[in-house]
C-alpha cells in the first residue's frame, strides 16, 4: 500500500514538472487560421462550381463532380509545387478537411515514394492514406443507403 502511495507521488510530481515545460499551444489562433483558410478553400470551390453553371450549363446538382475534380486538381498542383505544403502548415485542419486535403495525401505519397519507380513506388503508394478513406467512405455510404432503404421499406 505504502509503495501504491509512492508510484501515485511521483506520478503527480512528473505531470507537474510536465505541466511546467510543456509549451502552451495558441488554441484560439489555430481555430481561427483553419476558418480562415477552410472558409476561403469553400468559397475558391464555390466559385468554380458557379463557373460550370454559368459557362457549361450544368445545374446546382450536376456542378458537384467537375467541382470536386477540379478542386482536388487543384490541391495537385499546389502540392506538387510545394504551396499546399506552406498553406497547410499556417491553417492546419483548414486545409485537410476540404476534399483538397485528400488530393494533398494523394499526390504526397507519389511524390514521396517516386524514386522508388513508377510502380511499385508510386503506384504501389499512392493510396496508402486515401485509400482507407475511400474505403470506409463507400462502407458508410452503404450502411446509409441500407438504412434508408429498410425505412422506406418499413414506411411504405
Amino acid at each position: 500500500m505504502a509503495n501504491q502511495t509512492n508510484d501515485n507521488a511521483a506520478q503527480k510530481a512528473y505531470k507537474q514538472l510536465q505541466g511546467k515545460h510543456e509549451t502552451q499551444r495558441p488554441v484560439l489562433k489555430n481555430c481561427l487560421r483553419a476558418f480562415l483558410v477552410g472558409g476561403i478553400i469553400c468559397a475558391i470551390g464555390q466559385a468554380v462550381m458557379y463557373f460550370y453553371i454559368y459557362f457549361f450549363n450544368f445545374t446546382e446538382q450536376t456542378a458537384g463532380n467537375p467541382t470536386t475534380a477540379t478542386m482536388v486538381f487543384f490541391a495537385l498542383l499546389l502540392t506538387g509545387f510545394g504551396v499546399y505544403d506552406r498553406l497547410a502548415q499556417f491553417g492546419g485542419a483548414g486545409s485537410a478537411v476540404p476534399v483538397t486535403g485528400f488530393g494533398n495525401a494523394v499526390i504526397s505519397a507519389a511524390i514521396e515514394h517516386r524514386s522508388e519507380g513508377y510502380v511499385l513506388g508510386v503506384g504501389g503508394n499512392i493510396f496508402k492514406l486515401a485509400g482507407s478513406v475511400i474505403v470506409f467512405g463507400v462502407f458508410s455510404a452503404f450502411v446509409v443507403a441500407l438504412i434508408k432503404t429498410i425505412f422506406i421499406q418499413l414506411g411504405g
